[in-house]
């Protein structure tokens, strides 16, 4: 497994980079993160990863829909993974940057919604940067530039512990969008910074502005989340990918 090398703290937060990394791998890294971290044996902790080509099927059955067979995925070197967080079908390939968080929400005084709200304002702020201006559209956790989506949320909060995250595409091949229906909803259109400003961007630097944009947002989260998370397992259906 992975060791994620690269390890930036912060605070009271972990950032860990692990590069380019299988899907199956880092979901098993997620998982193992998460029972340390309801345990309390580690800190809240980020993964910012990117990955091989890999499509994902979510826990909302009605919104994954494959365009192609496994198998003619499989000649194209797309692996298929089933997972159980918010939403249907998305896709991650080289070039998009991912980042997993694993933070404990209670502890933070944070609920699921202003959490996912943290991560749009998160992704909104590295995408400027960037040179592109997205925004929210309501009911649909993610990002969007008019009609395009830019960036996808989907996560699980399983004991006040979050797991899966956000998938922000820079300069990723959006061929791979067409084998789905991205998230379930019919004649969506994928875009990513590259495909919107016609630029070229440095992957290594956006994984630094996005680490200090974590510490940022994440701590001042803390500050003025408000608590109200229920006990128990908080499934994913307030924070469905889209």
């Amino acid at each position: 497994m992975s060791a994620c090398g690269k390890t930036e703290s912060v605070g009271s937060l972990v950032v860990r980079d692990c590069g380019l990394a299988p899907y199956r791998e880092v979901l098993a890294l997620q998982q193992q993160l998460q029972e340390q971290r309801r345990a309390g044996s580690i800190a809240d902790t980020v993964l910012i990863v990117e990955h091989p080509p890999v499509i994902t099927l979510g826990a909302r059955k009605s919104a994954n829909k494959l365009l192609a067979s496994p198998e003619e995925l499989a000649q194209r070197g797309i692996d298929v993974v089933e997972i159980r967080r918010g939403g249907g079908t998305t896709a991650h390939n080289p070039g998009q940057l991912v980042f997993y968080p694993i933070l404990h929400l209670q502890e933070l005084g944070l609920d699921v919604s202003t959490y996912v709200r943290t991560l749009e304002q998160i992704g909104i702020e590295l995408l400027v940067e960037l040179g592109v201006a997205s925004e929210r559209h309501k009911g649909l956790p993610g990002l969007w530039m008019g009609e395009r989506k830019i960036a996808s949320i989907g996560v699980r909060v399983s004991r006040f512990v979050t797991c899966h995250g956000m998938a922000i595409n820079i300069q990723n091949d959006l061929s791979i969008f067409r084998y789905m229906v991205p998230c379930g909803l019919d004649g969506v259109v994928m875009t990513s910074a590259r495909q919107e400003t016609g630029g070229s961007y440095d992957m290594e630097q956006a994984k630094a502005k996005v680490t200090a944009l974590l510490h940022r947002h994440i701590e001042r989260a803390s500050l003025c989340g408000r608590p109200g998370m229920a006990s128990g397992d908080a499934r994913p259906a307030k924070t469905r990918e889209s």
